[in-house]
Order: structure tokens, then sequence, then C-alpha cells
């Protein structure tokens, strides 16, 4: 029995539940009316479908949000998990010194309160370091889930304790899937994160600190067109286009940014310290 609990937590969790008969729920969600037409015109460079299935995210699972901003992705992962699944999204605080931040909370919360059949059943909780950490209970996700968000940690200096968070709510075996603008390899980190752009080995780093243990890596979200030596960082390529219409065709052309994609998962050792007992 217990080689049997131990397999599954590695994948992850257990089995998906599916209705009889359904086939392919993630690209129906994908596909729906409900979501913005500019929304969907980012599907050629965010990959939602296969970004979601390489973090082996399943409609029975609980998923934690990190800072979802607009609700790009709450979009597809609300319905998605509607039925058989749970989603939390940690957004920022009611709090926040900041009035982006006042902003961007109170137009997701508008967003989801207009749509309560899709998104009633969101549960918001909070991610403002150093103060608000609790993004969801304790060992309780299956999955944890943030998009372009460590350099932001990294400007604030909270990284760490971020990393240190989602390492606390995810289960034993849940895995953590990042993604974010990738950095040249052949130069120094900037630890301000200023330019937007992080190296693979600092995001693999602040995991492990964490206490996390590498997964894989995926390049279905990768850009060979960005240099990424631009004027405004990141922000200079498309959606934020910050040059305006200096060289905007250019930019244009580039795409949005080169993007890692990684997954680390919480070691099951975790799971038997907290049950006492001992690895098989």
């Amino acid at each position: 029995m217990k080689k049997i609990l131990l397999a599954l937590l590695l994948v992850g969790g257990f089995p998906s539940v599916q209705a009889t008969g359904e086939t392919d729920p993630l690209s129906k969600v994908i596909a729906g009316a409900h979501r913005p037409t500019e929304h969907k015109a980012r599907d050629q460079y965010r990959h939602p479908g296969q970004t979601l299935e390489f973090f082996d995210v399943k409609e029975d699972m609980t998923v934690v949000e990190i800072w979802p901003g607009d609700g790009w992705y709450t979009e597809i992962l609300a319905p998605y998990l509607k039925v058989h699944g749970k989603l939390y999204a940690a957004h920022f605080s009611a709090d926040a010194e900041l009035p982006y931040y006042q902003k961007s909370l109170k137009n997701y919360v508008t967003k989801l309160s207009k749509q309560p059949d899709l998104y009633g059943k969101v549960e918001l909780t909070e991610l403002q370091p150093p103060e608000a950490l609790k993004i969801a209970p304790d060992d309780s996700a299956d999955r944890i889930l943030t998009f372009r968000n460590v350099h932001n940690w990294m400007q604030n200096g909270q990284a760490a304790a971020v990393f240190n968070a989602m390492y606390k709510a995810l289960k034993p075996g849940g895995i953590l899937g990042v993604v974010e603008h990738r950095g040249s390899s052949k130069k120094p980190q900037d630890f301000t994160g200023a330019s937007g752009y992080v190296s693979e080995d600092y995001v693999i780093a602040l995991a492990r600190n964490a206490g996390f243990e590498f997964l894989a890596k995926s390049e279905i979200n990768a850009n060979s067109k960005d240099t990424k030596d631009y004027p405004e960082g990141v922000w200079t390529l498309p959606p934020s286009l910050r040059l305006k219409d200096q060289d905007r065709e250019k930019y244009l052309e580039i795409g949005e940014s080169d993007r890692m994609m990684i997954k680390f998962i919480k070691p099951i050792q975790a799971f038997y310290r907290a049950a006492g007992l001992s690895p098989v």
C-alpha cells in the first residue's frame, strides 16, 4: 500500500475524474466564448493548453494561481476546475500600499463578480510579502502556478519568502510550475530583476533553497528572436510596447519574450516526515 501511495504522490496526485464521454475539456475551455478576443490572440505566445499539460494540471486538482493579474489564466483555470477541482487565486492585498496593486485587485474582483457561473467558486487569498504569505492551507495544493512573476518578487527583495510560502502550501508530491522571462545565461544575474529577465539557474536556485527538487523544463514558450537587450527591458516587447511607436513593427515581429518553463516537486520525504513514517 505504501508503494502505491508513493507512486501516486510522485506523479502529483490521484487520477483525474472526467465525465463519461467528455473529451479534452481543457481545449474546450481555451476555445470558450467567455475569453476575450485579445486574450485568445496571445495564445500563440503563451500556449496555455501545452503549458498546463506540461505542468500536468488535471480538472480534479486543487490549484493555486499566484498573482493572477487581470485573470488571463483564471479564465482558463476557473472553468476547468469548477466541477471537480478547486482554484485559489493568490492576489494582492486590499491593504497594499501601491495604488497599482489596489487597482489590479479591484479589477480582478469585478471581473469575477460579473460571471459567477464561471468564477463563483474561485477563492481569493493574499500574497503581499512580507506580511501576507498564506496563499492556501498548508499541504493542500496539488499544483501552484506562477506566470512571469519572479522578477517582481526580486524587485521587492521577497523572492525567497514567496518560494517558501509556495512550498508550504503544496502537498508533498505536488508540483510548482514556473513561467518566467528567460534571461541570458551568458550575463550575470541582476538580483533586482530590473529588466524583467531572470536566468534559469537563478530560478532553480530559489526553488531548491526553499526545499523543492527540479523535475523538468520545457521549450514550449521559447522565442529565439528575443535578444533580451532592450531600452525598457522586457516591457519593450509586446504586449507592453513601452516605446510606443518607436520601432514598433520591429518589436511586434519579435513577439512576446523568450520564456522558461520549469516544474519542481515538493519532495515525497515531506509526506513521510508529516506522517511520522520512514521513506521506503
